[in-house]
Parts: C-alpha cells; sequence; structure tokens
C-alpha cells in the first residue's frame, strides 16, 4: 500500500502521550497501519485571519503541487519508454524512495526557513513548483516534437511496400537514368500474382523493354519489381497494371533527396539520444524538488489545520499511518473512537454541505481529528 493518512491530535498532557494512545489501539494487538511520528517543527504563528486564508490557499497550492509531481513521473515514465520497475527507480526524493522519505520526513530548513512566516513559506513553495511547471512544458514540448518527427520518418521506412519509402530498398543501378526515351517504373505486385506478372508485364502497354524486370525487395505480402519502358507509355501501363492488381509506385531516383532524408534521420535520431540523458537528470532532480515541495505542503496544512481546531498554545502531535489495506474501516472506527471527544459534531464521517471558513471541507469528509491522504502511487500506466 502506498497510501498515508497524515493525522494530528492534541497533545494529552505530553505529545508523547497522545502517541503512544495511537500505537496501542493501531498496532499493538489488531495490526491496523504502521505508524511513524511526523515531525513538523515550530513554525510562526501569525494572526487568526491570516491561518484561515492560509487555509484555503494551501488546499489549492496541495492540488496544484499534487498535479506537478505527476506529470514529472508520469512524463518519466513516458520518456524511459520502459518498464514500471526502471521508473519507479528514477523516482526519489532526496536519493531515496517515496516511502523512505515520508516516513522519516525532516523539515528542510534551508530551503524553506521557519523564521520567515507561513504565508512567505507556502509563497516560496508556489514559485518554485510553477518554475518546474513551466520548465516541463517547455521542455517536453521541444522533445515530443523531436520524437515526433524522428517518429515519422521510421513510419516512412517501415510498413507495406504500398506506403513506404523506398530509399533505403533501391540502387542507382536498379534504374536507367538520364535516358530521354527509356525510364524505369517501380511496381508492387502481390506475392500470390507473382507468376501473372512475370507472363504479363511486356503487354501491358506498346513499348515495355523485354526481360527488363527485376525482383528487387520482398515484405510478407508483396515484392517490389522494377520495369523498364518508353516514356510515352506511362500512362497506359498504370492504367493496365491497376487492372491486374499491379500498383505502381510514384518513385524518381534522385540521390540527393535520398540522402538528405537519411542524413535527416540520422541527425533527428542522434538529437534525441544527445537529449535524453539530460532530460532524465531534469526529471529525477525536479520530481524530488517537487515532491519534497508536496510534503513540506501537506505538514504546513497539518500545521495550520491544527492551530485552528486546537488552539494556542500549539500543542498538538502529527503522525503518519500506513493503513493496512484489508483493514482500513476497521482503522477509521478506532480513530474516531480516540478522537471522537475532540469534536462533538463528527459523526465518523460526514457529508459537509456547510463552509466553516478555516476548516477544509472541500473533500466532503471530515473528521474529529486533523487528517490529510498523501497517495505515493503516481504513475497510471495504461
Amino acid at each position: 500500500m502506498t497510501e498515508f493518512w497524515l493525522i494530528s491530535a492534541p497533545g494529552e498532557k505530553t505529545c508523547q502521550q497522545t502517541w503512544d494512545k495511537l500505537m496501542a489501539s493501531t498496532t499493538r494487538n489488531n495490526n491496523l497501519s504502521t505508524n511513524n511520528k511526523f515531525n513538523i517543527p515550530d513554525l510562526k504563528v501569525g494572526t487568526l485571519d491570516v491561518l484561515v486564508g492560509l487555509s484555503d490557499e494551501l488546499a489549492k497550492l496541495d492540488s496544484f503541487v499534487e498535479s506537478v509531481v505527476k506529470k514529472v513521473s508520469q512524463y518519466m515514465a513516458d520518456v524511459l519508454e520502459d518498464t514500471k520497475d526502471k521508473v519507479q527507480e528514477n523516482l526519489l526524493a532526496n536519493g531515496v524512495d517515496l516511502v523512505t522519505y515520508i516516513t522519516r520526513f525532516q523539515w528542510d530548513m534551508a530551503k524553506y526557513p521557519i523564521k520567515q512566516s507561513l504565508k512567505n513559506i507556502s509563497e516560496i513553495i508556489a514559485k518554485q513548483v510553477t518554475q518546474i511547471d513551466n520548465d516541463l512544458k517547455a521542455r517536453a514540448s521541444a522533445y515530443n516534437n523531436l520524437k515526433g518527427n524522428l517518429q515519422n520518418l521510421e513510419r516512412k521506412n517501415a510498413g507495406s511496400l504500398l506506403t513506404r519509402s523506398l530509399a533505403d530498398i533501391v540502387k542507382r543501378e536498379d534504374f536507367v537514368l538520364d535516358s530521354e526515351y527509356l525510364i524505369t517504373l517501380l511496381v508492387v505486385v502481390p506475392k500470390t500474382n507473382y507468376i501473372e506478372w512475370q507472363k504479363t508485364y511486356e503487354t501491358l502497354a506498346e513499348m515495355v523493354v523485354p526481360r527488363s524486370t527485376n525482383l528487387l525487395f520482398e515484405d510478407q505480402e508483396s515484392g517490389l519489381f522494377s520495369v523498364t519502358l518508353f516514356r510515352k507509355a506511362i500512362d497506359d501501363f498504370r492504367h493496365k497494371a491497376r487492372e491486374c492488381k499491379f500498383t505502381v509506385r510514384d518513385f524518381q531516383y534522385n540521390e540527393e533527396e535520398m540522402k538528405a532524408d537519411k542524413e535527416e534521420m540520422t541527425r533527428l535520431s542522434t538529437d534525441k539520444k544527445k537529449q535524453f540523458g539530460p532530460l532524465v537528470r531534469w526529471l529525477k532532480v525536479n520530481f524530488s524538488e517537487a515532491f519534497i515541495a508536496w510534503i513540506h505542503i501537506k505538514a504546513l496544512r497539518v500545521f495550520v489545520e491544527s492551530v485552528l481546531r486546537y488552539g494556542l498554545p500549539v500543542n498538538f502531535q502529527a503522525m503518519l499511518l500506513q493503513p493496512n489495506k484489508k483493514n482500513m474501516k476497521k482503522l477509521r472506527e478506532v480513530l474516531y473512537d480516540l478522537y471522537k471527544h475532540l469534536d462533538s459534531g463528527a459523526t465518523g464521517i460526514i457529508d459537509v454541505a456547510m463552509d466553516i471558513p478555516g476548516l477544509n471541507l472541500s473533500q466532503q469528509e471530515y473528521y474529529p481529528y486533523v487528517y490529510y491522504k498523501i497517495d505515493c502511487n503516481l504513475l497510471d500506466f495504461k
């Protein structure tokens, strides 16, 4: 399970007692969850008005940063074009896997100095993650264009003989070139019609050069034959060939064009390889940055909601629960019994239509304790 419940409850006589009670109720006898203390430093409280406004802003910021974290991880999966395990290996926060980072969370004092106001810290995070989002759009756009152009060229060089590029199949010596009267055509013939072709190609039009056909290439369904004839017989030959299910390809041998196509393909392929390494490195670094920012927002939200609900002086214990999947319903019931005294109005889970300022109830779920979900399952594999 990569789902965590980040909750807080007021300190009893001490915060350690709050922790011990939770442990006794959820792990000692019944294995409902794996728990860790979640360390939030002494942040600046500020005024009640600011806290109420900040509660709503942090909810929006939480959604935005989560969306960026998911975008970066999903784009990593797209770029690696690889298995799930390979992608997970690259999705790290501060060099460790996400579960380890969350369960051992330590506030980053250098990035988010706690001497700053809560509003300032949230603005630092918003600015940082907006920059990551903008950079991702620009980098993804450039790489996707390159990848798209390369795929188009690769598509041209694959597929059926009826549609694919013939540049890498034919050679100069397959053609009569620089003749005023003669021309070599390329004809796609289904394999079942080879005998028919050999019998009839010389009679499909007047002025076909006898014994001028050669099989140049085969795929699973068809073969590519060359045939030489007089230029003025082209239209007649095309028409008759079509009636016999032979397809004349529009192709003129042009060495410069073919060379340019090959060079373009090599250039795009080289560019893609050149961009791949730095792009993956950028995604790894910025996934880590965005994920760390996201967990700091969760910490800010727990702090703000806990002060709004439990009052001053600041005295609460933040706790991180990793629910046992089979026992989630039971865990909710145990938590409700443990904390229902905190709020006479909460009946386990209620559908809240009213909007209480400062208590972010937009999730339509309200518990007597502060609660936020952290879902580390960030990839949507098709």
